[in-house]
């Protein structure tokens, strides 16, 4: 094995080279390579002991590039240029290769979102020559012209250019972690706002009218509404989860479809499994349904006895919607609906956060906290009776009292 060579870091002229006179003065002479190729080199070492050398025609050229080194070496963001020089493609197909121990649908998505927008710009592009800039100007041009249709393209989504933007700085940051940039160009890239969506939220009249019309999706649809389960946790469900004694169902996974594969069994949106309350008249519902069934039937099958499509679902529940003058309506709404019923029986953050399964209190603010009571006026009307009072107090102090022997006098307030 060689051994490592010395950090060191200069610049030589190759053109000439020192020799010693007949007088033994050092002095400059042409050498063999005088007026072949470059005639300065720059070289150093680098901490591994590797060293790299490159020709220039203008001594200040290669002083620099030399100069460029040693302040990188010394503030420690120097990165092997070869590495620099790697295609973003070659880099990305690495960082893809780690996710595999991620949900199907994660890894799908990341599939999805490096071939449809990330490789097509950025795939060819050496690591080294992204720029702030480029990144900046590609994330805009998402959101104006970022989805290609038949009749030319259109923008992408807000929260679609919001993820395609993640994916490439996912893969920068990986760079950085494997030592071949040493910042990261896509940092502070100014991105899309999502629009918050108006949130419709059924009363107990509309749900009962909703559920009755979707016929054999009758009690998902209460499931859906009162215990706030998402679609693809509801079509999980087997009979196993659900304990009729307790009133609880125990979810622990999700369906969900996965392009190119179909219908996917995984754990749920945070990885957690939670257990949801079940209202009286919903396990009776229940009851009824599963009075027959193994421990691991589903709960809501399709027609099949598979995991149920939203395609099918939605055949009947859109028509339903429709019917009871809820058209428009999607699936989700019903899990909005289960929060605001909730909230308006009294249940405070925190139990609203466990029945939806979110990871923390601070979601379940950010989308619902606007059906809490924000005590607003009883604060007004506390501050307006201790203003009050101390008003009072105030003035009763400064009252005249009677002095000795009968006398008015004044009482002196310090």
């Amino acid at each position: 094995m060689a051994a490592k060579r010395n950090r060191r870091a200069g610049v030589e002229d190759r053109w000439t080279k020192l020799v010693k006179d007949e007088n033994g003065k050092m002095v400059r002479v042409p050498s063999a390579n005088h007026e072949k190729g470059k005639r300065w080199r720059g070289r150093y070492v680098d901490e591994s002991g590797i060293e790299h050398v490159q020709g220039f025609t203008r001594k200040n050229d290669a002083l620099n590039w030399v100069k460029q080194f040693t302040v990188e070496d010394a503030t420690g963001t120097w990165v092997d240029p070869k590495r620099k020089a790697t295609a973003f493609s070659v880099v990305a197909e690495q960082w893809y290769e780690t996710k595999a121990t991620k949900a199907p649908t994660t890894i799908a998505g990341y599939r999805s979102l490096l071939d449809t927008q990330v490789l097509p710009r950025w795939g060819d592009t050496a690591l080294a020559d992204i720029t702030y800039e480029d990144v900046q100007i590609w994330v805009t041009g998402l959101s104006k012209s970022g989805k290609v249709t038949k009749n030319g393209t259109k923008p992408l989504s807000p929260s679609r250019t919001i993820q395609a933007y993640q994916v490439l700085d996912q893969v920068l940051r990986y760079s950085i972690r494997a030592k071949r940039l040493a910042f990261n160009p896509a940092s502070d890239i100014e991105l899309p706002r999502k629009a918050d969506p108006d949130k419709r939220y059924l009363s107990h009249e509309q749900i009962r009218r909703l559920a009755a019309a979707c016929g054999r999706f009758h009690t998902m649809v209460l499931v859906l509404a009162y215990c706030g389960l998402r679609y693809g946790e509801a079509i999980a469900l087997r009979e196993k989860n659900v304990d009729l004694k307790t009133s609880r169902i125990r979810v622990q996974t999700s369906v969900t479809r996965v392009r190119g594969i179909g219908l996917v069994e995984g754990p749920t949106k945070n990885h957690a499994a939670r257990s949801v309350p079940i209202p009286k008249f919903v396990v009776d519902e229940l009851r009824d349904r599963l009075e027959a069934s193994d421990p691991d039937d589903l709960v809501f099958p399709s027609r099949k006895d598979a995991w149920l499509p939203l395609g099918e679902f939605r055949w009947v529940f859109d028509t339903a919607a429709k019917d009871v003058g809820l058209g428009g309506l999607v699936p989700h709404e019903l899990r909005h609906t289960a929060a605001s019923l909730a909230i308006a029986a009294g249940a405070n953050v925190k139990v609203v956060q466990k029945l939806l399964g979110h990871k923390t209190a601070t979601l379940t603010l950010d989308r619902y906290g606007h059906l809490f009571a924000d005590d607003l006026d009883n604060v007004a009307d506390a501050l307006d009776a201790a203003a009050t009072a101390s008003k009072k107090s105030t003035a009763d102090e400064l009252r005249t009292e009677p002095a000795q022997g009968g006398r008015p006098g004044l009482r002196l307030v310090r």
